[in-house]
């Protein structure tokens, strides 16, 4: 915006007031870039297209903070300057606000402040009915259940996330760059007494174009004439999609796919993946992650017991990816079963127990949620009597008081919702809600660890507070000590025994810190491989599943639930680095039934080697990819469509300072001029080069 000889003049003044270092260079006087910026990308499903996008070569606006009404009726009508950037405190990132700004052609662009603490009233960018089109309620099975008409799961949920913006909108942490972004405009775009401010004004510059455009189904029809058709193939969009972690309680031979006789199994399932209204921004801790740490911490209580006594029905411990955006772990998994891809198929499955969002009890109450349709099926109602009675069996002496609703209500999202789309299945989902989620943050950036009350004293070290007890740990040890007495009952286990399991409290609060505050720490980093640290980092873990370019390996999330799951379920083997990479050669060792992982182990005392050593276990993972990818059918009403943008220059946001259309148009005036000037000079020099340039010639007589 504006031409460039009067950004040089104007730059000075922006690098005094950054004091910036860096300005040495050209675009250095013109631009300040900003750290820390989070964008809204595009996504896709069969049918529609939402997210956010620049144009290709950035969206840029005069800067205006939105503080009070009057702010937001001089962008939408009386400010002078349009287009506007509108840089807004997170209390006014809602519905109505952004509707506004949706729908007006006066804004070019959205910078949201985020707090580390969500609004007390709550805020979800999600929907009302999370997966309401892809669960097992509909027109033929409970209609009258369907589309949360009974219960409506997330009441907070304005549906940000689904709306499609034509401009960009980012997020910016509340630092110091913020209060200088908040300074220049201070400086340059408010005006004396309520005038309108003189130029030069602050701007910004917002980059995000997306390449996908309508839907997944026109995306891929895009991505198939690139392969074939063009000489520099290049996909404008991507599944999302991952890798399912699970491990069976008793080992099972991979190699051989679908049924398998005489193998019953109880599926203790929950999920992995969150998401938030920004890109790759998912910290989920209610919504997930409260979840599968409490399934990591039953399976590691039920590892001695079961050495001791393994129960004559196996459990399958299942970690799917993807159930955000429309269940895509379960149904690929349901799917593989039905097609006999499975290392089992549904035939062998005997029930199933979920764990979902239960770290928000109100009090000590923990809900059993099942299915009433299926239950009219006096066989599947019998057997779902039989969990919950081994649930309310396993209870004792835990302090939790577990309730079944009141009323007939349909399943809450789940995951066990894709099984029953394939056939009745009892089972039971576990929550901490009777109805609508207690979870006022579901979906959103602020559902962190804060908002769990997993805090430490101000005086512990990282390495203290990763061994620090937490009163939100020891409330998930007594629910993961339900679940994993639960599963033993239901797997036929000694009952003699069930009173002896119970999870480790230091675990659960060492699963916390790892999965909520900081993945690179001593614990986690003893458990991995050397080839695998880098899934270990000191930034806030995230559970986005994000998109499945290269399905030959999982996310490093994934790989690090898949290790966790390793080292708490499987055994310590005397194996070396050698053998256990390839094992075949050892007697009692078979990569079919398990796997085989040389882990870095704890630091040597006194020294800085390590201990590393060899875990064989169960784990495995799988392809958690819609099917409807493989089955090219990218307008499915029955399976996941989620697709993700592509885009190919970096996500970028900066500022500078602009000038007035006169100035600019004056500067191009004259540097038209100038060229006119030129031209006219070097052409005259041309014509006349010969006689300008010749060379006195001497006489061809003159002799020496």
């Amino acid at each position: 915006m504006g031409a460039g000889s009067v950004k040089w003049v104007l730059s000075v003044a922006l690098c005094a007031l950054f004091r910036s270092a860096g300005c040495n260079s050209v675009e250095q006087k013109i631009y300040v870039d900003l750290n820390n910026t989070i964008p809204c990308v595009r996504l896709l499903n069969g049918t529609h297209q939402m997210g956010c996008q620049s144009s290709i070569s950035g969206n840029t606006g005069v800067l205006h903070v939105l503080e009070t009404e009057a702010d937001l009726d001089w962008v939408l009508k009386s400010g002078p300057h349009p287009p506007y950037m509108v840089l807004m405190d997170a209390s006014y990132f809602n519905s109505t606000v952004m509707m506004q700004l949706k729908n007006s052609t006066r804004v070019t662009g959205v910078a949201v402040v985020i707090p580390s603490t969500g609004p007390p009233q709550g805020f979800s960018p999600h929907n009302k009915c999370p997966n309401q089109h892809t669960g097992v309620y509909s027109d033929s099975y409970g209609p009258g259940l369907a589309d949360c008409n009974v219960t409506v799961w997330n009441p907070l949920g304005n549906g940000l996330s689904f709306e499609d913006f034509k401009f960009p909108i980012f997020s910016l942490k509340d630092d110091n760059q913020t209060e200088a972004i908040r300074k220049c405009i201070s400086d340059h775009n408010v005006g004396n007494n309520g005038s309108a401010p003189a130029y030069p004004l602050c701007a910004m510059q917002m980059f995000s174009h997306m390449h996908a455009v309508t839907s997944t189904a026109t995306c891929m029809r895009r991505n198939y004439i690139q392969e074939h058709y063009s000489l520099n193939p290049e996909s404008v969009c991507d599944p999302l999609g991952d890798f399912n972690v699970w491990a069976p309680l008793l080992p099972l031979n991979v190699t051989s796919k679908g049924h398998k006789a005489n193998e019953s199994v109880v599926i203790a399932a929950t999920r992995l993946d969150g998401r938030s209204f920004f890109w790759d921004v998912a910290t989920a801790a209610e919504g997930t992650v409260t979840g599968f740490v409490t399934l990591l911490a039953a399976a590691h209580a039920l590892r001695s017991v079961t050495e001791q006594a393994p129960p004559s029905r196996n459990i399958l411990f299942t970690f799917f990816q993807g159930e955000t955006f429309d269940y895509i772990g379960s149904s690929r998994m349901v799917y593989d079963m039905e097609k006999k891809k499975f290392v089992i198929d549904l035939d062998n499955v005997h029930s199933v127990l979920e764990i979902g969002q239960v770290g928000l009890r109100e009090g000590t109450n923990l809900w059993m949620h099942t299915d009433p349709v299926s239950r009219t099926n006096a066989s599947v109602d019998e057997q779902v009597r039989n969990l919950v009675a081994n649930l309310k069996d396993s209870v004792t002496g835990l302090g939790i008081n577990l309730a079944e609703p009141t009323v007939s209500q349909p399943l809450p999202p789940s995951s066990f919702q894709r099984f029953l789309r394939a056939r009745p299945f009892p089972g039971v989902v576990l929550a901490d809600h009777q109805s609508s989620f207690v979870n006022k943050y579901y979906e959103s950036i602020y559902d962190n660890a804060a908002y769990l009350n997993v805090t430490y004293p101000s005086d512990l070290s990282p390495e203290e507070q990763l061994e620090y007890i937490t009163d939100t740990a020891k409330a998930l040890a007594q629910v993961a000590t339900l679940v994993a007495r639960t599963l033993y009952r239901q797997a036929d286990g000694n009952k003699d025994l069930v009173d002896n399991i119970t999870a480790d409290a230091k675990i659960v609060t060492q699963m916390l810190y790892g999965f909520l505050i900081r993945t690179n720490n001593s614990w986690f980093r003893s458990m991995i491989s050397a080839e695998d640290v880098g899934v270990v980092g000191s930034q806030t873990p995230q559970y986005y599943v994000g998109v499945s370019v290269s399905m030959t390996r999982p996310s490093p999330m994934t790989r690090l639930v898949q290790y966790l799951l390793a080292n708490l379920t499987g055994t310590v083997t005397a194996l070396n680095q050698t053998t256990c990479q390839d094992p075949s050669s050892q007697r009692n060792e078979s990569k079919e039934l398990y796997s085989y992982l040389w882990v870095r182990g704890p630091q040597s005392a006194n020294s800085t080697n390590r201990d590393p050593y060899c875990v064989r276990s169960t784990v495995r993972s799988t392809l958690a990819i819609s099917p409807a990818f493989e089955l090219r059918e990218y307008e499915s009403k029955v399976y996941s469509t989620w697709t993700e943008s592509r885009w190919k220059s970096s996500i970028k946001a900066r500022i500078f300072l602009v000038a007035s259309k006169e100035l600019e148009m004056l500067t191009l005036g004259v540097g038209i001029a100038v060229l006119l000037v030129s031209l006219l000079v070097t052409y005259f020099i041309s014509s006349k080069a010969e006689l300008l340039f010749s060379s006195t010639r001497e006489p061809s007589g003159t002799t020496y």
